[in-house]
């Protein structure tokens, strides 16, 4: 079994296994259950707002994306997008959604799958997340959807929502480390990962990257709107 480690994804023996996940029995299985409670638990939800809900898919998200890379975490997430909108329906189904749900499994794999798992790591590949889909993607495709389903306008940024997801970065991200720290063991063992470490510590050093990164987004977030001439 080849138990390769890579420091980035940009490889074509990298991209090569991650293909070849798609012919192991066993990978396809695994998949297959964690799809499943992916779906099952995009019904567990806590609204906070208009819009604006906080959702735990992003575990078995993670942990997938993990172990099975990003071409499989293509797959699942496209089966898990159009089952979840079908089983637990939330307003119109808009297609385009499916892609938001692509991007944030393929890059958690892109930071987690095959490579040497810290707890830096796990924050970039939160952060990641965090801006590309959920500060990015996101508006862009609920700017669409409004316009073509709702026949209504749709801000690109919001206050609450930048705040929400400013106050969960930091907390899905320890979550994610606790998740890892939890099952890492396990999947080494069953030769489902190749991390090269079954324990995460959360050293001096992290929280003051976690804690820069959280400033830099606020920041950023505080100079757009004072631009705009908002606050």
């Amino acid at each position: 079994m080849d138990r390769s480690l890579f420091k980035a994804p940009f490889g074509a023996h990298y991209w090569k296994l991650a293909a070849g996940e798609l012919k192991s029995t066993r990978m396809l299985v695994l998949a297959g259950v964690l799809t499943a409670l992916r779906i099952a638990v995009k019904s567990l939800q806590i609204p906070i707002g208009p819009n604006l809900n906080i959702t735990f898919g992003f575990i078995i998200n993670a942990l997938g994306s993990m172990i099975y890379g990003p071409v499989m975490a293509v797959l699942t997430s496209a089966v898990s997008d159009t089952a979840g909108a079908l089983l637990f329906p939330s307003g119109t189904y808009f297609f385009p959604f499916i892609f938001e749900e692509i991007a944030g499994g393929v890059l958690f794999a892109l930071f987690y799958y095959r490579a040497k798992i810290s707890t830096l790591r796990v924050m970039l590949g939160r952060f990641a997340v965090t801006v590309i889909v959920n500060l990015m993607i996101s508006p862009v495709i609920m700017i669409y959807y409004y316009k073509l389903i709702l026949g209504k306008s749709y801000q690109f940024f919001t206050i609450p929502r930048m705040v929400k997801n400013l106050v969960l970065f930091p907390v899905q991200t320890l979550i994610l480390v606790v998740l890892f720290n939890a099952v890492l063991p396990f999947t080494n063992r069953m030769d489902l990962t190749f991390t090269g470490t079954t324990s995460l510590k959360v050293t001096k050093r992290d929280w003051i990257i976690l804690a820069c990164l959280t400033a830099v987004s606020a920041l950023a977030i505080f100079l757009y709107y004072r631009y705009k001439g908002l606050l």
